[in-house]
């Protein structure tokens, strides 16, 4: 925190950056995994097209010709949810509104990518 004097007033400003809100697993199945597609971006940039259908099944399609179209699985988490891409171990992440119709992917502490719609 930071004192600062503004017209001989002592304010405190805080120097910490906001926390992102996080969606509940509840707002995360109502707006990602109700079978519409919508975009996924790695932090790379290779763009994917979606779909994760309330039945629990995931597809992802390539926009372009980078990337690798698969099929898994999805389940809600106590704090977000987890995938299971065929093939694969399951890894869980947590979704954080970014601005706009923009949202971060974060595993652990990390932001591993951005899904829009």
């Amino acid at each position: 925190m930071r004192a600062l004097l503004v017209g001989g007033v002592v304010v405190i400003a805080s120097i910490t950056p906001a926390l992102a809100a996080g969606l509940a697993p509840k707002d995360i199945q109502s707006t990602f995994f109700n079978g519409q597609p919508f975009t996924s971006s790695t932090m790379s940039n290779v763009k994917f097209k979606m779909v994760f259908t309330p039945d629990g099944k995931m597809t992802r399609e390539p926009v372009a010709k980078t990337g690798a179209k698969a099929e898994g699985t999805w389940k809600l988490s106590k704090e977000g949810f987890c995938t299971t891409w065929n093939g694969s171990t399951a890894n869980c992440f947590r979704i954080e509104t970014a601005g706009d119709n923009k949202w971060s992917v974060v595993k652990g502490t990390t932001a591993v990518g951005t899904w829009s719609k």
